[in-house]
């Protein structure tokens, strides 16, 4: 299993290559940008984008927040965007992406330690998949955790979520399927949970929602809030933030 292509991207980086790749999902031909150390590989950040279409795209730069002199970086497109065969569906067929994308890192660096980064949209996609790719740790980033309060609170979504996942009256199981939170157990590797008290677009309450069945579950977790930062912190927050998550993967690393 290996990626099916490599477009070297136009990036100057002394320490790393950066790659656009293409590779099958479960028979769809999907796109992702990899980031590779030019020396030993001896951890992987896989980013999981927020947003959809070209609103919270891939972007390198976000992705060299994550990388070390040893830290590989790799972000999925998600099916239907960007190049990507098929059609984004939401924290659907679309975890296939996550979950192919992660199989191949896995085979090419096997016993190299696995973290997932959830941001917004991203936070549902690995809160469905960092169980089965069997990661290290998971972050979840201003995520969302459950996609009925997403629902509830985002008002200008709805039409979107009804094209793309359907009513949660009328297809309750596609709802339901999507209940990550039913799915975590006490076996779950540990969780770092990241929220801005000032979110608009997802509420510190889906944090709030997640800390609490964790906590009812066992499930070893931590959490970092900011109270006074929105759904993107401002740059002084915002490098606290990254300053956390590169410590929390250490822990994580050194307490295996």
């Amino acid at each position: 299993m290996d990626f099916i292509s490599y477009k070297r991207m136009p990036a100057d980086l002394g320490t790393h290559q950066v790659d656009e790749v293409r590779y099958d999902a479960a028979g769809i031909t999907v796109r992702g940008l990899l980031v590779t150390p030019k020396h030993s590989v001896e951890r992987i950040v896989v980013y999981l984008r927020g947003g959809k279409g070209q609103v919270g795209r891939v972007r390198l730069g976000r992705m060299l927040q994550f990388t070390n002199t040893s830290t590989l970086v790799f972000g999925p497109y998600y099916r239907g965007n960007n190049g990507s065969q098929g059609r984004d569906a939401f924290a659907g067929d679309d975890l296939q992406d996550v979950i192919a994308g992660v199989e191949i890192l896995k085979k090419m660096y096997p016993n190299v330690p696995v973290h997932l980064i959830g941001f917004s949209r991203g936070g549902i996609q690995g809160l469905l998949t960092f169980q089965a790719v069997q990661a290290a740790s998971y972050i979840i980033w201003g995520g969302v955790s459950d996609m009925h309060l997403m629902y509830e609170e985002r008002v200008d979504l709805r039409g979107m979520l009804r094209r793309m996942v359907g009513h949660p009256k009328k297809l309750p199981e596609a709802y339901q399927q999507r209940d990550a939170l039913s799915m975590i157990d006490h076996t779950a590797p540990p969780i770092l949970i990241v929220h801005g008290g000032l979110d608009e677009q997802v509420g510190i309450h889906q944090a709030y929602h997640l800390a609490k069945h964790l906590e009812a579950k066992q499930v070893r977790y931590d959490t970092f809030y900011q109270m006074g930062e929105g759904h993107i912190p401002r740059p002084k927050a915002l490098s606290e933030v990254l300053q956390r998550i590169h410590s929390w993967m250490d822990e994580v690393e050194r307490n295996k």
